[in-house]
């Protein structure tokens, strides 16, 4: 017994109700003009519903009302984009109308019939038809609390009825469902960029401090500290940089991708790597200003990737890069001796980051050891 008057405490019934009562306040201007046609508010939604505004108008009281407190996405706020859509809207119209109607008449009728079967049972004269020659008697008061059931499961009903004729009149179209899915995936494409943006630089100045800092501790060298430090703190700035731009674009930021570094911004890549202590031979070859911006960006960070895996994995090592553009395509290739073969970093998830660099661009990586020994990272990316 509970259960089946739950409803009764929950607000959506009562939106719900008032979303049906709406329709009617145009029905009972309308009876003040000419209560002889009443079928003409019927007849001019039609027209209307065919305006794409309306659409999103419906909508947004169909969110409000008949799923209030829920993001429900199940009810399209966009204007019509498509005649399909105009008269799915203008069918919704009608329903809704004619819902409206129904719930009208139950919550106008069924109170009366109520209050008139106690009327009837207390000897009162009363002007229903099946009652206007009964005697009257007591038991009809025993009647009157079944009107009133029946207007609860009608109002709970025609609510139930006219959400789920919401969901499929007012629902997003194909091309709105496929809009949405595009737009998800980008916001994941976008999420997965910037936890590699903080992977790469973030990591990379984490392993360069550290790498530093025992440096210094083993040289035991009041100069080499001193450029130790000078070193972590570029680099830590660096670091405190991309940080920010990372979170102005969690923050929504208007900030254009092109702050973002470029291999045009290698230098400092090669310098802190060089301040840890490795010894770095650079080659460029090829005009690097030619290439598309999204390139240079991804070559950057493939290059500070790289350059972090052999600070961490082989130390201050010989490392060759050589970075080269050729027809528009750009070639990235670091190589550095391993002085332990176990420490290799073919497990670490930095190298899955540069493959999936690469791949997103169309290009491809290829890492491990070379027959030289030395453990080689080369990326080739196609024109942009």
């Amino acid at each position: 017994m509970v259960r089946l008057l739950r409803p009764l405490c929950r607000g959506t019934t009562y939106t719900r109700l008032l979303h049906l009562w709406v329709p009617m306040l145009v029905v009972s201007v309308w009876m003040f003009i000419d209560e002889r046609s009443m079928w003409v508010p019927a007849a001019v939604l039609v027209p209307v519903g065919l305006v794409p505004a309306v659409r999103t108008g419906e909508g947004v009281q169909a969110r409000l009302l008949l799923t209030p407190g829920i993001d429900d996405s199940s009810f399209s706020v966009a204007p019509s984009a498509h005649w399909r859509d105009r008269l799915r809207t203008a069918v919704w119209l009608q329903v809704r109308m004619l819902l409206g109607a129904l719930t009208t008449g139950v919550c106008v009728w069924l109170p009366v019939l109520a209050v008139e079967l106690v009327r009837h049972a207390l000897g009162h004269r009363v002007d229903l038809p099946f009652l206007r020659d009964a005697a009257p008697h007591w038991a009809y008061a025993l009647l009157a609390p079944l009107p009133l059931l029946a207007l609860y499961g009608a109002v709970v009903g025609l609510g139930a009825v006219a959400t789920a004729a919401a969901r499929a009149l007012l629902g997003p179209s194909a091309a709105e469902r496929l809009s949405a899915l595009e737009e998800r995936t980008e916001q994941l494409l976008e999420r997965t960029r910037i936890a590699r943006e903080l992977h790469d630089s973030i990591g990379h100045a984490l392993t360069v401090a550290v790498v530093q800092a025992g440096a210094a501790r083993a040289a035991n060298s009041a100069e080499f500290t001193d450029r130790a430090l000078t070193a972590i703190e570029e680099t830590g700035r660096a670091a405190l940089e991309d940080l920010e731009r990372v979170l102005g674009v969690l923050r929504e930021s208007e900030r254009p991708a092109s702050s973002r570094p470029t291999l045009a911004d290698a230098d400092r890549l090669l310098e802190s790597a060089r301040a840890s202590g490795a010894k770095v031979d650079a080659e460029v070859a090829g005009p690097l200003e030619t290439l598309p911006g999204h390139v240079s960006r991804e070559g950057y960070r493939i290059l500070q990737e790289a350059l972090t895996n052999v600070l961490r994995h082989a130390g201050a090592v010989p490392t060759r890069v050589r970075v080269e553009v050729v027809d528009g395509a750009l070639t990235l290739d670091v190589r550095n001796p391993l002085p332990d073969a176990r420490s290799a970093p073919g497990r670490d998830g930095g190298l899955r980051g540069i493959r999936e660099r690469a791949a997103l661009l169309g290009g491809r990586a290829h890492t491990g050891p070379d027959d030289a020994g030395d453990w080689t990272v080369r990326v080739e990316l196609p024109p942009g």
